[in-house]
């Protein structure tokens, strides 16, 4: 059996969709899902992922347009993603909440959870009438993460400082009892909980900085010890909550502390990427998946090649990850300066309404198909 068939997925190698719609400190709210234009070309873009090679995507529901009106739900903002999905059969994971909610909610409420719970039975039964086989569902994309720059830094929507660790448990009543609600309605559903994995590490020349390099690090597992009920069982985590760990990796994902300054690869202090994951099977005994992965402009191939080899290495070694996914697949706009980020596999809508792919990085790809079509796993 090789490495692309060895997997719960559809299939190994998987894109996805820049989703988020969280609102800008201004005000405006994103809709990358819009400004990609990937709404509506859904059916050309999952089509494309298909003729690479790639036959599962992640993407995302938009819960500010589903429910404009508390305990309403219009799903007419998601139809075009659901229709060329089942149009064209690929497979789709899709992210409940990537960073955005209705206006009218406050996210540190009693009544967040029940509200996302609600939401999420309605989406699932929904996404249910068009599903062929068990939906694929990450239903809080990113805990730990949203919860540090949301709740405890001030960077995004709703700004708070010095709440992330209310916030990451806010997260943790939601994401259960959201599974809870799915599983009433789609009792075979599969869920990803996704959050980045890193490494931090002091200096021995500044002994206090071990200590805060330690514990930043060890922050990366809150979220899914609570999830599980390893921390904080009060809020309701068990091990029938944790299905499948889905890891977010960049290049910026190493870091000295306190100072935050990037370890790049191949320097002595940089952990190879197999043995983060190793470290994740360890931990939690749970299928992995690397739910994001990607770079900027020229970097794009060898960055990819990278993370694919230390995937198949970290396979190699027994530890089961089930798919990479390029991320994002599409360029996008930059969220503050509307910038062109040159960081997808296809670019802009442009002529004939067709999107130029990036040739290189495509290469890569398919290359690393071939190189995992011969791999046994």
């Amino acid at each position: 059996m090789t490495c692309l068939e060895n997997t719960i997925f559809k299939s190994y190698f998987m894109g996805g969709f820049e989703c988020s719609s969280n609102r800008m400190r201004r005000g405006r709210r994103l809709d990358l899902i819009n400004s990609t234009r990937h709404e509506e070309f859904a059916k050309a873009d999952y089509q494309r992922l298909l003729d690479i090679g790639m036959g599962t995507a992640r993407d995302g529901l938009r819960w500010h347009l589903i429910e404009t009106e508390r305990g309403r739900y219009d799903f007419a903002s998601l139809e075009a993603q659901v229709r060329a999905m089942h149009e064209t059969g690929i497979q789709v994971i899709w992210d409940f909440f990537h960073y955005g909610y209705p206006d009218d909610l406050d996210i540190f409420s009693s009544e967040f959870p029940v509200r996302f719970a609600a939401f999420a039975a309605a989406s699932a039964r929904y996404l249910s009438s068009w599903t062929d086989g068990p939906l694929m569902i990450c239903p809080i994309n990113e805990i730990s993460f949203f919860s540090w720059v949301a709740g405890e830094t001030g960077k995004f929507f709703p700004f708070a400082k010095k709440r992330g660790h209310e916030m990451k448990r806010q997260l943790v009543r939601a994401t259960v009892a959201g599974i809870d609600a799915i599983r009433s309605v789609a009792p075979d559903a599969r869920f990803v909980q996704i959050d980045p994995a890193i490494n931090v590490i002091g200096s021995a020349k500044n002994p206090r900085s071990l200590q805060g390099a330690k514990d930043y690090h060890e922050s990366q597992f809150h979220a899914f010890d609570m999830v599980c009920g390893l921390a904080e069982p009060e809020l309701g985590g068990d091990e029938q909550y944790l299905d499948i760990i889905g890891l977010n990796y960049y290049v910026h994902n190493q870091w000295r502390y306190p100072n935050r300054r990037k370890i790049p690869p191949g320097h002595d202090d940089y952990r190879p990427f197999r043995h983060i994951l190793a470290d994740y099977l360890e931990r939690y005994r749970r299928p992995l998946l690397l739910a994001e992965t990607g770079i900027e402009d020229d970097e794009r191939p060898s960055w990819f090649s990278y993370v694919a080899g230390e995937v198949l290495a970290a396979i190699t070694n027994g530890v089961p990850v089930q798919g990479i996914c390029l991320y994002p697949i599409v360029n996008h706009p930059g969220w503050v300066d509307d910038r062109h980020c040159h960081n997808g596999l296809w670019d802009y809508i442009g002529e004939n309404d067709e999107r130029e792919i990036y040739e290189p990085l495509a290469e890569e790809v398919r290359r690393q198909i071939e190189i995992f079509q011969r791999s046994a796993c």
